[in-house]
């Protein structure tokens, strides 16, 4: 591992608490114990929602069935990591751009919630891509495709703003989640170019696009003029 990862690595771990080897391999276990079985074990201690001494320890919640909490936790650590990249930049930094072919961090943030917000519709209420109202796409689809509209509309907000529009649309999917049960995530349709997707899928590609902006992110802050 060379230097400049190490210290990455470090500069994380100082950010969180992380658990005690104990608590993690504890963790571990139980959900190696259910996923041995066929089935992630009903009666495994749930672990509470966003407790920041367990957000490193990924599996069932409490309040959602086993799979879609052990997602949600996975989702909620990945959103830490992203909130942790972006928290202390001020407006001027989040509307930066490296050239005109780029998008800011600020705009990235408003598309990670646009992203959110549209595979909500598709999901919870089981709505073909693109198909909701025309006052759902005036405020989310300009940030959902950013671009050239995007990168001359979406700037002049506080780092407040855009995590204000990312918890809003987070607390509908952790209210819509705890609606719905293992069976509602392995539900499938044809998606991504005809293929067939399930719920669970589409999710996890929630949380990988928010790992993904997460680094280009982490790019512009490095190129930040002093």
């Amino acid at each position: 591992m060379n230097k400049s990862k190490n210290i990455e690595i470090t500069n994380t771990m100082k950010t969180h608490t992380l658990p005690s080897r104990r608590e993690f391999l504890r963790g571990t276990a139980l959900m190696t114990a259910g996923i041995a079985s066929g089935t992630l074990i009903h009666t495994t201690k749930a672990t509470p929602y966003q407790n920041p001494e367990n957000l490193y320890l990924i599996g069932p919640q409490e309040g959602y069935s086993p799979r879609v909490g052990t997602l949600l936790s996975t989702m909620t650590m990945m959103r830490a990591w992203v909130v942790n990249t972006v928290k202390d930049l001020n407006q001027e930094q989040l509307d930066y751009q490296i050239d005109d072919k780029s998008n800011s961090i600020g705009a990235m943030l408003l598309h990670l919630a646009a992203t959110e917000k549209y595979y909500q519709l598709n999901t919870f209420n089981e709505m073909d891509w693109g198909t909701w109202s025309k006052e759902i796409k005036r405020e989310w689809d300009i940030p959902m495709n950013l671009g050239e509209k995007g990168r001359k509309e979406i700037k002049g907000n506080s780092i407040g703003f855009y995590l204000n529009k990312l918890e809003e649309v987070r607390e509908i999917t952790k209210n819509e989640f705890a609606k719905r049960d293992d069976d509602w995530l392995m539900k499938s349709e044809p998606f991504f170019g005809g293929q067939p997707t399930n719920n669970h899928c589409k999710w996890f590609h929630v949380c990988e696009h928010e790992s993904n902006h997460n680094g280009q992110m982490k790019f512009i802050k490095s190129r930040l003029p002093s």
